[in-house]
């Protein structure tokens, strides 16, 4: 059971280990761009490559879906990134019931967007737990995981291409135990507060420069593909897809009292913009109606002048 590119090395993996894989349970197909055609998840484009069976139910509560899934009678079900609450009549139906491939290390970012709130929270570690699903969110015994590095330039997009091959990896390397009955399930230890990764939201994108250049830079990168990061230049919206922070010998030291999202200068380095307690220097854009490009291509079609101020709207 999964839905996005998450899910698809994980499918890959059991079909390659000799894996008898039943059938695939994926998201209804969802109309995409300005024609609204149907579009297939990554996972469902997967499973029929592989000739394999797929169920799209629009809720898995649904007692057709749920008769079709018992006719199948397996013996294991693994999610990753379905998309859809799994209720205990599913979960108790398996005779090894289900396990989850979760983008973090549990009880760390439970929730719908763990990968992303890694990189906007700067840590430097992230990883993929396997758990034993409970009724809870998340909150079931955990079977197994394994830790991934953080780039320095890490977004939320390469990350998440990361986190996908580590998943397949653990998925693999602990089946053997699942199936049998040697695997050891611990409890997930109690944080108190628990980090929660909430759903994205394209509202989530928008710079706020009174924020510092440290959070704005990982905003830019743990939003990156989607929503991504975005301000307003000359009224029209900007989304920002890189920035940095600046070097040693770039200090363009705003004026005291100059407002935030004041741009300072902008040259083939950047757009060097003031924020609450330094600079960021954006250096990729994409000014909407036109191509993503970088800074130094964006100005020479649009120059901007020292003083200007972005983040400006009319709504």
């Amino acid at each position: 059971m999964g839905t996005p590119d998450f899910a698809v090395p994980s499918l890959q993996a059991l079909l390659s280990e000799g894996y008898s894989v039943v059938a695939v349970v994926t998201q209804p197909d969802k109309p995409k761009g300005r024609s609204g055609a149907l579009c297939f998840s990554p996972v469902k484009e997967t499973a029929l490559a592989a000739g394999l069976p797929v169920l799209q139910p629009v809720k898995v509560r649904d007692p057709l879906f749920l008769e079709e899934l018992a006719a199948l009678a397996p013996d294991l079900i693994v999610v990753a990134a379905f998309g859809q609450i799994i209720p205990k009549t599913i979960l108790e139906l398996p005779r090894f019931g289900c396990v989850n491939l979760h983008g973090s290390l549990l009880p760390r970012y439970r929730g719908a967007a763990p990968v992303q709130y890694a990189v906007l929270d700067g840590e430097k570690e992230s990883g993929v737990t396997l758990m034993q699903m409970g009724e809870g969110l998340d909150t079931g015994d955990m079977i197994a995981r394994i830790t991934v590095e953080l780039a320095p330039d890490e977004t939320g997009g390469s990350l998440f291409d990361k986190l996908s091959q580590a998943g397949a990896k653990l998925l693999i390397d602990t089946l053997p135990s699942i199936m049998d009955g040697t695997v050891v399930r611990t409890p997930q230890p109690e944080q108190s507060p628990t980090p929660y990764a909430s759903m994205l939201t394209k509202e989530m994108g928008r710079l706020d420069f009174e924020r510092t250049a440290v959070e704005l830079e990982r905003q830019i990168r743990g939003l990156n593909p989607w929503p991504c990061a975005y301000t307003f230049c000359r009224k029209k919206l900007m989304k920002v897809w890189a920035a940095r922070l600046p070097g040693k010998d770039e200090g363009v030291a705003p004026e005291k009292g100059c407002p935030c999202g004041t741009v300072l200068k902008a040259d083939k380095d950047g757009i060097f913009v003031a924020c609450r307690d330094s600079i960021l220097i954006l250096t990729q854009v994409q000014i909407e109606g036109k191509k993503r490009m970088d800074a130094a291509a964006f100005l020479r079609g649009c120059p901007l002048q020292a003083k200007e101020l972005l983040g400006e709207t009319d709504a």
